[in-house]
């Protein structure tokens, strides 16, 4: 019985049974979740970069590890930052949803038909500067919690909309209420946005079962937009992104940056066996 450890809101529930499903399937092994409440879900009055960034949803689930409480733990890799802890390895990343931002208003009303001066949700850095470039009249309101909690807040704030990631929306069975869709040309998603990830302890036994329920292709993908974020210094405090794609021995690389209050953006495409370089030169445009 491998023991999965993830947080306890829905969303990463629902995450956690996708891969157990995986594992069942794949390894043909029986695996149970173990439910953790992280500091980054008890903190929900400040934003992430005033209490530690991203990092703050994975820590105590490594805790969890170390102590031997749990064999695995599931995380959206979004939240995993690019300079893991020595003693841990991401050793799948077996599905990739939807990598957009969506925009979810409880009208239906669209996003460029909104009301000059909207009030529009969310506690990212990256999405309120990408917003504010599409639509400079808008106010940017700062909401946290779960996707429900925010969901919820649509009318407790008074907000003419949010945007979510439509990875999780579309794993809460919730894809109805999506008004929007961002292509990922015009607001770049966060790295990682939309990848699961499985992480053990290096000297774990079961790591070389669980690299078989890997998709080499997110992989891939997965440690390309990592490598850019960790060239860009990029964390929750920054509006740094990036997202790559695959299409067969070709990568193509999209990525901003803050600079001076202003996203640079840029974007190249190469073969993916030259991804240091390509990535190098890529932060070279939007350093």
């Amino acid at each position: 019985m491998i023991r999965v450890a993830t947080r306890k809101s829905t969303l990463a529930q629902v995450q956690a049974d996708k891969i157990i499903e995986l594992i069942k399937e794949k390894l043909n092994v029986e695996a149970k979740k173990v439910l953790y409440t992280t500091k980054g879900d008890r903190i929900l009055d400040k934003t992430l970069d005033k209490v530690g960034g991203k990092g703050l949803f994975v820590k105590d689930i490594e805790v969890a590890l170390l102590k031997g409480e749990a064999d695995c733990a599931v995380h959206s890799m979004k939240d995993v930052p690019f300079d893991l802890n020595d003693e841990f390895e991401i050793v799948a990343t077996p599905v990739r949803e939807d990598a957009r931002d969506a925009f979810v208003s409880i009208s239906g009303q669209s996003f460029f038909e909104l009301r000059k001066g909207a009030r529009v949700g969310t506690s990212s850095r990256r999405r309120a500067m990408q917003l504010l470039s599409l639509r400079s009249d808008l106010e940017i309101v700062p909401i946290r919690g779960n996707v429900e909690t925010r969901i919820r807040k649509i009318e407790e704030e008074e907000l003419d909309g949010i945007v979510l990631a439509a990875a999780g929306l579309k794993r809460l069975n919730l894809e109805a209420i999506i008004t929007d869709y961002f292509d990922v040309e015009n607001f770049i998603p966060a790295s990682n946005q939309g990848i699961l990830g499985v992480e053990v302890l290096k000297k774990s036994l079961y790591k070389e079962h669980l690299k078989k329920i890997d998709d080499e292709e997110v992989h891939f993908c997965c440690m390309v937009e990592k490598y850019v974020m960790k060239l860009l210094n990029g964390g929750c405090h920054s509006a740094s992104c990036a997202y790559a794609k695959l299409d067969r021995d070709r990568i193509y690389i999209i990525a901003a940056n803050e600079v001076s209050g202003v996203l640079k953006k840029g974007s190249i495409e190469g073969n993916k066996e030259d991804y240091i370089n390509l990535c190098k030169k890529l932060v070279e445009r939007i350093v």
